[in-house]
């Protein structure tokens, strides 16, 4: 299993880590299987979206937080119970599957790393799975 950092800047942000994986899977040899991708964190996320045009992302960021607002009587005591319900939501893995020793995504699909709760430090974990 192979981990990076990642460092949002933002209460909620939207980051491309495609490339990141990708070189995790040039690096690893692995020409065919599976990439396992997994972010450790309760208000943190993953998702596979457009990554053409940015203004998806803040099309995506818009909407969440209109529909989970930031503040709205939530009771957990660290005032962030909006990120853990993103965060759920948004879930915390993503399986793509790997030939020829790159990421099989779609024309115009990019990884995300999905911060809920910044700005912070984070995490992510790719695992490989070599088919046999």
């Amino acid at each position: 299993m192979e981990n990076f950092t990642i460092h949002s800047t933002d209460r909620t942000s939207i980051i491309d880590i495609t490339q990141q994986i990708q070189s995790i899977v040039k690096e690893s040899g692995i020409k065919d299987g599976v990439c396992y991708v997994f972010i450790p964190h309760t208000t943190a996320g993953v998702t596979i979206n457009e990554n053409a045009d940015p203004d998806v992302k803040s099309d995506m960021l818009m909407e969440i937080n209109k529909v989970i607002p930031f503040s709205d009587s939530y009771r957990h005591i660290e005032g962030n119970s909006a990120a853990h319900i993103k965060a759920s939501l948004f879930g915390n893995s993503e399986t793509i599957f790997l030939k020829e020793g790159r990421l099989q995504l779609g024309t115009w699909q990019g990884i995300f790393f999905c911060e809920f709760d910044g700005p912070r430090t984070r995490k992510v974990w790719v695992n490989l799975i070599k088919s046999e």
